[in-house]
């Protein structure tokens, strides 16, 4: 792994250190990322509902909040199909949450993996209407290219709204009012805070927009209903699915993670029961990608994802905390199901496809529902693009994940003329193609990556945010990355470097695949760390090594203790 490190400019950093009364270290980091002035550090520090856009801006959505007014007015029945992942799911629930509030009793279905395929399907839509044909139906997290089953909805006298987020080099949607801010974009949004929101983020808006119609009618629910209690659910789809937390995501996560920790509704407090999320010690983004997002994202992939906009729309305690563990076997199952494919799949790229720069994988046997993990799993270890493809009869269809810098979208783009269906974002996409064409498929794929990222892609790299001394990492440091807080896409946790330090013992080796360690600052202060996955390179004892760290707070018997996490080491080098 090769390690980068770009130092600012010191007057740079003196000077926004100063105006921005941050210390040195922040003052690094907030130029890093771009944030060159005062006034931009301490908003982006300070990230205030206030700051939030006019929903207006956003296009379409004025005319997806008059329509759900005279839904609301005309008492109209109203079917709602969200997309089976967590931003789908949150975003189905928070929209029938708001609904209900207001007198409605809208119906909700989740396309079933098996049977309907990815988002707004026919047979979905079938099911949907078998209890009776509603005036408005809502497609959420899908539905921007489904012309045709819009139209077959719009036949039947059926107005259609859809929200969605995910891009496609396809003709939008036309036949329907399509709030979507990668659709037809101009110079007016191009660059707008808003314009990486997801699906979940997208239906707050809808939602800011309806109560700004709705009061200014003197409609006294509107007045009673406060978006901000319902942030808890922005937050989970918002962090789950991969966008940048960055403009109005960065507002929307940072506050909607608060809430998430108070919140009260029976289901997110049985699902947080089940994964061990504490909420009175904070609750992070990792909390969500690796805890609660796959509990609900277990139902779709295994079964039906309503179940999931059930636990977070009832009221009913014991009904949660049934559906709560109900998920939490699912999960289960789930990751016995996604480490065999794991293992496969490693193996395959280490004998075939090693050499590849873009990696295609597909077997007979593997879980279509499962492989979006596995792709995850196998781009974060080998560092570059993969799709993982599993069998649907005579379709292969999964999910692909990227690595920073490189556009999954802009790169399927390029190489998609056997697919029978892809979209998604920059970093996460799903397709489907037939069977007969994988093998073409991989050969292209593997050129679109190499023609995208040339050879910058061979080597991982991890960048060096600062360099600090030992006597730097301490309190109050992490009291003020807490002000950079929520880390993801977009917003990299920092990683510090650490020169010439000596280890203050021998490496305590547990689980035969992690240590733990020790260091001393130049007071005699210790400080102590872990390296997860890392005991087959332990560092040497007595000997000078460069660290490089993430900071984190460790929670241990009612104390809360700064803990070095270890993402990788090197002989001192002395520069």
């Amino acid at each position: 792994m090769r390690w980068t490190h770009t130092p600012r400019p010191a007057a740079e950093v003196e000077a926004l250190s100063k105006h921005a009364g941050v210390s040195r270290v922040m003052g690094e980091l907030l130029l890093r990322a771009g944030l060159t002035d005062a006034p931009r550090a301490k908003d982006f520090l300070q990230p205030a509902l206030a700051a939030l856009h006019d929903p207006f801006l956003l296009r379409n959505l004025e005319a997806g909040a008059s329509r759900l007014r005279a839904a609301i007015e005309n008492r109209d029945e109203i079917v709602i199909l969200g997309d089976y992942d967590v931003d789908g799911v949150s975003s189905t629930a928070l929209l029938v949450m708001i609904l209900r509030r207001f007198g409605l009793n809208p119906r909700f279905v989740v396309p079933r993996r098996s049977e309907d395929g990815y988002g707004l399907s026919r047979s979905a839509i079938d099911r949907a209407l078998e209890a009776g044909k509603p005036k408005l139906f809502i497609a959420l997290d899908c539905g921007t290219n489904s012309h045709d089953e819009a139209a077959y909805l719009r036949a039947q006298g059926i107005d259609v709204i859809v929200v969605d987020h995910h891009r496609s080099k396809e003709q939008p949607l036309s036949d329907g009012i399509l709030i979507n801010p990668h659709v037809e974009a101009d110079e007016t949004n191009g660059d707008a805070a808003w314009r990486h929101l997801c699906t979940v983020g997208l239906v707050f808006k809808l939602c800011h927009g309806l109560l700004k119609h709705m009061r200014a009618d003197n409609n006294p629910v509107a007045f009673r209903i406060k978006l901000r209690d319902h942030l808890d659910l922005v937050a989970l789809g918002t962090v789950a699915d991969l966008v940048p937390l960055l403009g109005e995501n960065r507002i929307l996560a940072r506050h909607g993670l608060r809430i998430l920790e108070e919140t009260q509704r029976p289901g997110l407090r049985a699902l947080m029961e089940v994964a061990g999320v504490k909420p009175s010690l904070g609750i992070s983004p990792t909390d969500i990608s690796f805890r609660l997002g796959p509990r609900i994202n277990a139902s779709g992939r295994l079964a039906d994802a309503a179940l999931s906009v059930e636990l977070l729309v009832s009221d009913d305690a014991s009904f949660c905390a049934e559906t709560a563990r109900q998920l939490d076997t699912f999960n289960r199952e789930r990751q016995d199901i996604e480490r065999g494919i794991t293992e496969q799949a490693e193996q395959l790229i280490e004998t075939q496809f090693a050499a590849l720069p873009g990696i295609v994988l597909f077997h007979e046997e593997w879980h279509p529902g499962v492989v979006g993990i596995v792709a995850g799993r196998v781009t974060r270890k080998y560092n570059r693009p993969c799709v993982v493809l599993g069998n649907e009869g005579d379709m292969a269809k999964g999910s692909g994940r990227s690595v920073d810098g490189l556009n999954l979208v802009e790169v399927l783009g390029t190489c998609c003329t056997n697919l029978s269906s892809w979209g998604g974002h920059p970093m996460a996409v799903g397709i489907s193609l037939p069977k007969i064409h994988v093998e073409d498929f991989r050969a292209r794929f593997a050129e679109a990556v190499r023609t995208h990222a040339g050879s910058d892609i061979a080597e991982a790299k991890l960048d060096i945010a600062a360099w600090l001394t030992p006597e730097q990492l301490n309190e109050r440091l992490m009291d003020e990355l807490d002000g950079l807080h929520p880390f993801g896409q977009g917003n990299p946790e920092p990683v510090f470097g650490v020169r010439g330090v000596v280890l203050a013992g021998r490496p305590e080796v547990f689980k035969e695949i992690h240590f733990r360690f020790s260091i001393e600052d130049g007071r005699g202060r210790r400080l102590h760390g872990v390296a997860w996955k890392l005991a087959h390179r332990l560092p040497p004892l007595g000997a000078p090594i460069d660290l490089a760290v993430e900071l984190k707070w460790n929670h241990f018997n009612g104390r809360k203790l700064l803990q070095l996490v270890l993402l990788d080491w090197r002989h001192a080098t002395g520069g």
